[in-house]
């Protein structure tokens, strides 16, 4: 399957029984994503977990600050669900959720777990929801850096020349 797709906007996301999305202003929790995308019909749960780092480029960060523009961020996460069921049929769970405010170096900003039978799948799908949403997702972030001064980051800004 082709992971390097981007999701389709225009199309209408499909509700499936035991995925879980969110934003929120609450601290992420590990153990709760991995819950989440558990079912008996697994063979295994891929689970990626974004966290604040300390540094970008070199340059010491003291924390992150993200915003979201949450009905249509959600949107786009039920979007990429439908997707990955479009490309891996047998992923029996997805989960995305996102982090909003301030974040200190070491909180986890975002969590995406896939759960399917095959774990080459649920890699592959795990990858192609984090990929997805940093180009799609309405969400920004700002850098706030050591020596006091900051800059916003649009996640959905694409960063590769050939998107």
């Amino acid at each position: 399957m082709n992971s390097n797709a981007t999701v389709s906007l225009t199309t209408p996301p499909q509700d499936y029984d035991g995925d879980s999305f969110a934003v929120t202003l609450a601290p992420l929790s590990l153990d709760t994503a991995y819950s989440l995308a558990d079912d008996p019909g697994n063979g295994a749960v891929v689970v990626m977990s974004g966290t604040v780092r300390d540094n970008t480029e070199g340059r010491a960060v003291e924390c992150l600050e993200y915003q979201a523009y949450e009905p249509m961020a959600l949107q786009v996460f039920r979007q990429i669900a439908t997707e990955i069921r479009r490309q891996w049929p047998d992923v029996r769970r997805v989960v995305v959720h996102h982090r909003t405010g301030r974040l200190r170096v070491g909180e986890i900003s975002v969590l995406v777990a896939v759960g399917c039978p095959h774990r080459s799948e649920a890699f592959e799908a795990c990858r192609y929801a984090i990929d997805t949403l940093k180009h799609n997702a309405p969400i920004w972030k700002k850098e706030r850096w050591a020596d006091g001064s900051s800059t916003w980051v649009s996640i959905g800004a694409c960063d590769r020349a050939d998107c």
